[in-house]
């Protein structure tokens, strides 16, 4: 009996998946199928494994196709780009042997063998300064309820899923944000954190391929905090354009004024302050000095980054355009 569905979107047949479906098999259980969603297949196979077409999409059309296609109770929603750990179903059956659990999400870890400047993107994410949800990158805190997942680890009751109508097709990237946000509307409380379910994902190799990446999430979040305020509307999403405005406004403002120019010289005091804080908790993390160091000059340009898209997003985004991998 199939009791789990292993869900990959991906654009097209790559080394990632060449990794990833190895991984995932070996999961010493028989009750689990792996479902690849690319463009078009190629003819490679692989036990428990199909390959189904789907033509050009995005990876919530793709996912949301589970629907119809998957054996499974529970979908294991997983990038191309992320394997699990051996343990993965066995937490997961912990997790959802309450009837009230409906998805669970857990931390994706960057893998130790990624690139020195893939650990750098990782290891941005592991200080709350970054984005305040390093949860979500490191197996951090308790087990408990959230109500926004992202879906490189998100597993999910099929019948709930297929109720909800899957993921908003309309949105990459948030099509997630959105599916979680129709979940705990119906269902408060059935979105559980378990810090346990690991599954380890590639990062973005190099600081342009990095600040594209926060770019597009500063840009729906900015979007979803004006359309979806419910679980978007929140002050952490708000600060890196603050930090934002704080550079460009207080410098010009700085110019022309010495108490807004002593005010500009302590918020950068205390914004230093608050990097040595980030660099010790990468460090804690990363146990490499070069990494955290690194990591410091980029959460930097993540601010700054995501504070302008997010701005974009909530000032002058009209209608979120979903982009194709």
């Amino acid at each position: 009996m199939i009791k789990y569905s292993f869900i990959i979107p991906v654009k097209e047949i790559n080394d990632y998946v060449r990794e990833a479906v190895p991984n995932v098999l070996n999961i010493s259980r028989d009750d689990y199928e792996i479902l690849i969603y690319p463009d078009e297949t190629n003819g490679e196979t692989w036990p428990k494994t199909k390959q189904i077409a789907t033509g050009h999409c995005g990876p919530a059309t793709k996912r949301t196709k589970a629907i119809g296609d998957a054996s499974g109770e529970i979908l294991i929603f997983i990038d191309d780009d992320a394997y699990p750990e051996k343990n993965f179903i066995d937490m997961l059956e912990r997790d959802f042997v309450d009837p009230k659990v409906l998805a669970v999400g857990g931390p994706a870890i960057t893998p130790a063998d990624d690139s020195f400047w893939q650990k750098v993107s990782g290891a941005v994410y592991l200080s709350v300064l970054s984005g305040g949800y390093p949860e979500r990158y490191a197996p951090i805190g308790d087990r408990r309820t959230v109500d926004d997942w992202p879906s490189v680890n998100f597993s999910m009751r099929k019948e709930i899923f297929s109720e909800l109508g899957g993921f908003a097709s309309e949105f990459w990237p948030g099509e997630d944000t959105k599916l979680c946000l129709d979940l705990v509307k119906k269902y408060p409380g059935s979105i559980i954190y378990d810090p346990k379910l690991i599954v380890y994902h590639h990062r973005r190799s190099g600081l342009l391929r990095h600040l594209k990446q926060v770019g597009g999430y500063g840009l729906h979040r900015g979007f979803f905090a004006k359309k979806y305020p419910e679980t978007s509307f929140r002050l952490k999403y708000f600060i890196p354009s603050a930090f934002l405005s704080f550079v460009i406004i207080g410098g010009i403002w700085s110019l022309f004024s010495k108490t807004a120019a002593t005010i500009y010289l302590i918020g950068w005091v205390l914004y230093g302050m608050a990097l040595i804080k980030a660099f010790y908790d990468i460090f804690r993390h990363e146990k490499n000095i070069l990494i955290a160091f690194n990591a410091i000059y980029a959460i930097f340009l993540t601010h700054i980054v995501y504070g302008y898209k997010f701005i974009k997003g909530f000032v002058f985004t009209k209608k979120l355009i979903s982009k194709l991998r």
